[in-house]
């Protein structure tokens, strides 16, 4: 590795979705020569395109793009096979000279790219009684249950695969989920830039983004992903929009429904990511309607930069 690609950082872009994160990467990726990792989980998968905002080829800039469309609708993944992923496309990208750019809005992932992170391993037998005990006795019952063990975990987390990890992780280790996440602690020097403004306005931009995802074709899309496995994979069927359309294509909603749903749902999403990012202290918080965001955010990338070159030096 050349002495200039030991000065760049990893710059991860964060903050609600609908925030303008893919554009900001690409001004960032044509100015400093960067290349884009995907941190947005339902990105992983192939097909599901319009239902989740992916950045289509031709408009990539030529930037390339790693992380995207290398799950099956059927097919699942880890954070920890993440963590691995995205840690070899960071390294890869700066042994070529080049700027990682890490953008999303998932935030447990965004964490385990940037942080040191210790991932307790899985048990399909033991995931599987909880999920059966999921299905049978609802999420209520198993939060007590986490709350009695883990009540930290209990008080961050309210949907029911996070919950089933969490205990599956104390059934397998004796330790609670909350252990496993230690103080903040970056792997490798990081700026994390996060997007954020008038909450109206995204209100707004995301009503009109799902709007237009229904007039690009959404439920079609959705229509073509059932051949695919979309309603036996374990994850991407609860993707926001695939839900409520699939309840559409199976006579029990309407389309005017499920774009309303859609919309609610994907306001709230993007509050509780606000809640993660907002709770890191090292995210550099910029209004995505400054005009002079573009600059604003080269100027945190060079600061990371010079830090980094003078840390260095000084070794």
């Amino acid at each position: 590795m050349s002495v200039e690609a030991a000065t760049l950082p990893l710059v991860a872009i964060v903050g609600p979705t609908g925030s303008g994160k893919s554009e900001l990467a690409l001004q960032l990726a044509e100015q400093f020569n960067g290349e884009a990792i995907n941190a947005d989980s339902m990105q992983f998968y192939r097909g599901m395109d319009i239902g989740t905002a992916k950045l289509p080829p031709q408009d990539r800039r030529g930037i390339p793009h790693h992380l995207m469309d290398f799950l099956g609708v059927r097919e699942d993944t880890t954070v920890a096979a993440f963590q691995r992923m995205a840690r070899d496309a960071v390294a890869d990208i700066r042994s070529r000279g080049r700027l990682p750019i890490l953008v999303g809005g998932s935030g447990l992932y965004v964490r385990a790219a940037v942080d040191i992170l210790e991932f307790p391993g899985t048990d399909q037998h033991v995931r599987a009684a909880l999920e059966s005990e999921l299905e049978s006795v609802g999420l209520p019952a198993l939060l007590a249950r986490l709350a009695e063990v883990d009540p930290i975990s209990a008080l961050r987390i309210n949907d029911g695969k996070r919950v089933v990890r969490a205990l599956e992780v104390h059934a397998l280790t004796g330790r609670p989920f909350s252990s496993f996440m230690p103080e903040r602690q970056y792997l490798t020097p990081t700026v994390q830039i996060g997007l954020n403004g008038d909450r109206a306005e995204l209100h707004q931009r995301l009503a009109a983004r799902v709007h237009t995802m229904v007039e690009d074709g959404l439920l079609a899309e959705v229509q073509s992903l059932i051949p695919e496995g979309l309603r036996e994979g374990r994850t991407a069927h609860k993707a926001l929009g695939y839900q409520q359309f699939l309840r559409v294509i199976d006579g029990t909603s309407t389309l005017e429904t499920a774009t309303e749903e859609t919309i609610v749902a994907t306001r709230q999403f993007a509050r509780r990511q606000l809640t993660w990012f907002r709770a890191d202290p090292r995210v550099k918080w910029l209004d995505w309607g400054q005009p002079d965001l573009g600059s604003a955010a080269a100027a945190q990338v060079n600061a990371a930069r010079m830090s980094q070159s003078q840390g260095n030096t000084e070794t």
